[in-house]
């Protein structure tokens, strides 16, 4: 799958949002979709890099896309088993 194409399976919109929400929202949501799925994340939270990378190490998860727009960041993170 060509990554930058790829399309996800479900939007989470953090915009606004500061930590821990993001990535407390984040884990709710991968949660609901099928192992392989695609989770899309918006967040305007500077912590949410570091939090939502480390989060998917951690539960192994694989962040294939990461994209900043101003003050903007964009996830795109596939559920892993």
């Amino acid at each position: 799958m060509n990554r930058e194409k790829a399309k996800p399976n479900k939007t989470l919109d953090c915009i606004g949002l500061f930590c821990p929400q993001p990535l407390l929202q984040t884990k709710e949501q991968i949660d609901s979709i099928e192992v392989g799925e695609i989770l899309e994340v918006l967040s305007d939270d500077p912590a949410a890099e570091e939090d939502l990378k480390r989060f998917a190490k951690r539960t192994g998860h694989e962040i294939i896309s990461l994209e900043k727009r101003g003050d903007t960041l964009r996830f795109l993170i596939k559920r892993g088993e």
